[in-house]
């Protein structure tokens, strides 16, 4: 069956499924990529589908009523891409990098959470994770230096991207998911200090960089110090 190997199945909200609800979300799924840059999900209009992202990294962004916008978050594989529980989005949804995703509609999901109340929970689970993600993220926006809201943002990434980048793991590479201009904006610093801060990184061996986007972490317990956790 399609969903048997499937990273979302197993760690992400469809592992609350039966395999007979798998079967019956799976006729009606849609498995489909995303280039960087396309909206998947567009802010303040209904809701007609959900997706698993299965691979890649999609930015979350609120928009100002002048048209300024401003990155709120990141979302990783397999996390659920869509607001639940409300049928109008709140936020964009775009993909930072080209993604994999697994979409159905929103009936579809809305029933599944009607019959198998686990569905439910594991949608709440993320939620309230992204809620702690969201608070974690105001203290490195409202009390951390630059240097340390840089090593938080590698960081980051290193441990959402790097499979092997867990607490037991020494070293991580990855590519970053964001142009400068965007980590500017997520972190509110600006592109100049960005770049003096991935170069002093750099230069004092705690990361090296190759091609301009691939990073490679040789000592992550040095990025944790790095970043104040």
């Amino acid at each position: 069956m399609l969903c048997v190997s499937c990273e979302a199945r197993h760690r992400g909200v469809c592992g609350a499924l039966t395999p007979e609800q798998l079967t019956t979300l799976a006729a009606q799924s849609i498995k489909h990529k995303a280039t960087e840059g396309d909206e998947l999900v567009g802010d303040a209009v209904q809701i007609h589908r959900y997706s698993n992202l299965l691979s890649g990294v999609v930015k979350l962004s609120k928009t100002l009523s002048d048209g300024r916008q401003q990155i709120v978050g990141l979302q990783f594989a397999p996390d659920f891409v869509g607001r639940p529980f409300s049928k109008e989005s709140t936020l964009t949804a775009q993909a930072a990098t080209d993604v994999d995703l697994c979409s159905f509609s929103r009936g579809a999901v809305e029933r599944m959470m009607a019959q198998q109340p686990d569905l439910e929970h594991r949608l709440l689970r993320q939620t309230l994770k992204e809620l702690d993600q969201a608070r974690d993220w105001m203290v490195t926006l409202g009390r951390k230096t630059a240097s340390e809201k840089m090593a938080s943002f590698l960081l980051m990434i290193a441990t959402n991207l790097d499979p092997a980048a867990d607490a037991t793991q020494r070293s991580a590479t990855f590519d970053l998911p964001l142009l400068r201009g965007d980590i500017a904006d997520f972190l509110g610093l600006t592109i100049e200090t960005v770049s003096r801060q991935l170069t002093r990184l750099r230069t004092t061996g705690i990361i090296r960089i190759e091609n301009n986007r691939h990073v490679i972490v040789d000592d992550l317990s040095r990025l944790r110090t790095c970043a104040g956790d």
